[in-house]
Parts: structure tokens; C-alpha cells; sequence
């Protein structure tokens, strides 16, 4: 029987050299690297409208937001990652490990578009790691398959508050960088798939 083969564990200033060099994005934890999965046209779509409508919502106030090549540290579980668009309010905080400053640890907000290979994540453990952030006050979980927000906000007590809006008329509000983000905007140019409908079989008759 063979023995498996020990998993390689990297250094984060070894991750840092590494992804400065590779082709494609890949997240850091307790020492493991992991590869990020590609995104669908639908995924794109809705991350470039929503960056816009942040950007044009934010432009010359004390929020800015940034694309998914922003990478973010959670300080109080090492997790490296690159969350699809960030909100900052105020001078940016940097990882003391990343020699090159290129990874934020302050965060306001954060927005993740879910896709079907990584939605448990994003919803459970990445949820989790991201409520550890001690800066941030809400992030929001986007659909790519209907128009569909989900607003979890930080209260004063520590909890977590859910708030959904769902339909192209909807609108949703971001207390906490004072935008309100209308879906028909958000998923403006994006099809979505027609519903599936179940066929009715009549049994046959003798």
C-alpha cells in the first residue's frame, strides 16, 4: 500500500512570490494554495454592472470600491483571497507578510457573485471567515442565475442582519457605504436561463 504523498505547505511570503508569477488567482490557507475556479459570461456581467454602479454611486466620496484583483487578508484566520468587488473607507491597511503592499486586511465591504462550483463556499466557510474581519459591515451574496441580492450587515451587538431584494424592479439599500443598488442596473444585459417546466405524462388508457 502506498503512503500518500505529504502535502507541500508554503510560507505566505512563498505565496506572495508565487502568485505574482502565475497565470491564474489562487487563495492561501494554513499553508495550502488553492486554485480558483474560472466564471461564466453571466458571472462577468453581473461583477462589471455591479463595480459600475458602485463607482459611479461612490465617485468623489470616501468610499471607493475595487475589482476582484484586489486580494484581502482575514488577519484572524490568515485566508488569502480575492472577493469579486471591495469597498474601502478610508486609507487602506495592508498585510505586514506581503512585502509588495498589494494585500488589503480593511475592508467596509465586500461582494461575492455566487456561481454553482463554489456557492456553498462562498455561503459557509468563506461567510464565516469574512465576518471575522473586524472593518467589515456588510457584505452581499449575488445571484448570476436571477436577479437576486442577499445583504447581511453587521449590527451593533455583533450579530448578522439578512435582507434580500429579488426582481429587476427591486432595489436594495448599503447602509453602511450609503448606496442604494437598483438589480434592473445590476443585471442589466444579462439572460437568464427560462424555467424549467415539468411535462405531464397522462397515463395510458386501456
Amino acid at each position: 500500500m502506498a503512503l500518500p504523498k505529504p502535502v507541500k505547505s508554503y510560507t505566505p511570503e512563498e505565496y506572495y512570490v508565487l502568485e505574482r508569477l502565475a497565470e491564474y488567482k489562487s487563495e492561501y490557507y494554513q499553508g495550502e494554495i488553492f486554485a480558483m475556479s474560472g466564471t461564466t459570461t453571466r458571472h462577468a456581467m453581473v461583477g462589471t454592472n455591479l463595480l459600475g454602479e458602485l463607482h459611479a454611486a461612490l465617485k468623489g466620496k470616501r468610499c471607493s470600491p475595487i475589482n476582484s484583483d484586489q486580494r484581502i487578508k482575514v488577519e484572524a484566520t490568515g485566508l488569502r483571497t480575492y472577493p469579486d468587488v471591495s469597498v474601502f473607507c478610508g486609507p487602506k491597511e495592508y498585510d505586514a507578510e506581503d512585502s509588495q503592499r498589494d494585500t488589503a486586511t480593511n475592508p467596509t465591504m465586500l461582494f461575492e457573485v455566487l456561481s454553482e462550483s463554489t456557492e456553498g463556499y462562498d455561503r459557509g466557510t468563506k461567510a464565516e471567515h469574512y465576518r471575522r474581519i473586524p472593518s467589515l459591515q456588510g457584505y452581499a451574496l449575488l445571484s448570476q442565475d436571477k436577479a437576486h441580492i442577499e445583504l447581511f450587515e453587521r449590527q451593533a451587538d455583533g450579530s448578522w442582519r439578512l435582507t434580500e431584494a429579488t426582481g429587476l424592479q427591486s432595489s436594495i439599500a448599503l447602509p453602511c457605504i450609503d448606496v442604494t443598488l437598483h438589480l434592473a442596473d445590476v443585471y442589466a444585459g444579462v439572460e437568464f436561463d427560462e424555467p424549467t417546466s415539468l411535462k405531464v405524462i397522462q397515463p395510458d388508457r386501456a
